[in-house]
């Protein structure tokens, strides 16, 4: 059994190869038929390492069911899919890859920020619809994006990419909702840390990228989406669940922002009747922040390093959970 590591999807060949060259015997899922919660619950007896991904869901029950388990090493930056609780009392450190994706993440939160400004998912429409139409001066027109204010919420690796980028892009002022203090985005791009009302009230575009917890869970909710400005754009590229979905669909409806574009909804999927697929002023891709070749082979490299390493010397190279290494 001490050999053996279930992959629960099929991650990239790169931290596949690392395992099999340490001699593991490797069981690999299929993304196109993904485990249920029954049969990986299963299946996971015959293991004491495992590689999930966010998709899997590994609670108390889970846990509780599968007491040899030694190491879980997710293959996401995000662990709200794991009871990290439950991994502490039970003594599992749980791996993560948490810098595998910052610049990819970062690119589609600049992309959906600049979508959503110059509506191009509406003009696309529009030509889909052979409604090109003739040159008409207030007609389809967005916001420059030069000179105004992100607000970052959750200023940790990939916001500070993001934050980076719309420096360097649009020298746009940076304010951030943050635990901590940022010393580095402070020093480098002049960036301001600020509460979350003021957060709200002063940006002209949010872009999320906190973790989910109670904390944070449906944070950016009616009250919240009534502060901000009726010209702000609301990107989220981190949890579905950070923003009450309902409340945005009323809120874009009813004019209380100018648009949001979203790489993460709940439920995923969206299902096809939901109003927001529907919305001119909304751009919404499918959970694909890490989607590059380069960011996806990192992710499988680091997933399998952190058990690797694990093994060897009983230390992480990205750990959710450290107090249990020691």
């Amino acid at each position: 059994m001490s050999k053996k590591v279930l992959v629960t999807l099929d991650i990239p060949e790169k931290g596949l190869q690392m395992l099999r060259n340490a001699r593991f015997e490797l069981t690999v899922g299929d993304s196109a038929s993904p485990f249920s919660y029954e049969e990986l619950l299963k299946l996971t007896h015959d293991f004491e390492y495992i590689i999930p991904s966010s998709k899997d869901k590994i609670d108390r029950n889970f846990l509780e069911n599968n007491r040899q388990l030694k190491v879980i090493s997710t293959f996401s930056a995000g662990f709200d899919h794991i009871d990290i609780q439950a991994a502490n009392e039970f003594g599992i450190p749980v791996g993560h890859t948490p810098q595998a994706m910052n610049k990819a993440t970062s690119d589609i939160a600049f992309g959906l920020m600049i979508a959503v400004s110059r509506n191009f998912f509406q003009l696309n429409k529009k030509i889909e619809a052979s409604n090109w139409g003739g040159f008409r001066p207030r007609a389809d027109l967005g916001q420059e994006l030069y000179g105004k204010t992100l607000g970052v919420f959750g200023l940790g690796a990939i916001g500070f990419e993001m934050a980076r980028k719309c420096k360097a892009a649009y020298q746009m002022d940076i304010i951030y909702c943050n635990r901590s203090v940022n010393a580095k985005a402070e020093k480098d791009l002049g960036a301001q840390k600020v509460n979350f009302e003021e957060l709200l009230e002063l940006s002209d575009v949010i872009s999320v990228h906190s973790n989910l917890s109670e904390e944070t869970k449906h944070i950016f909710n009616k009250s919240a989406f009534t502060q901000m400005k009726k010209t702000a754009i609301f990107v989220n590229t981190s949890r579905g669940k950070v923003h009450q979905e309902t409340d945005l669909i009323n809120a874009l409806k009813e004019g209380q922002i100018w648009g949001a574009g979203l790489d993460v909804t709940d439920p995923e999927p969206m299902k096809p009747d939901n109003p927001l697929l529907q919305m001119p002023n909304v751009c919404v891709l499918p959970h694909i922040g890490s989607a590059t070749v380069e960011a996806r082979d990192e992710m499988s490299r680091l997933a399998a390093a952190n058990l690797l390493q694990y093994l060897e010397n009983g230390t992480m190279i990205h750990c959710v959970n450290p107090k249990v290494l020691s």
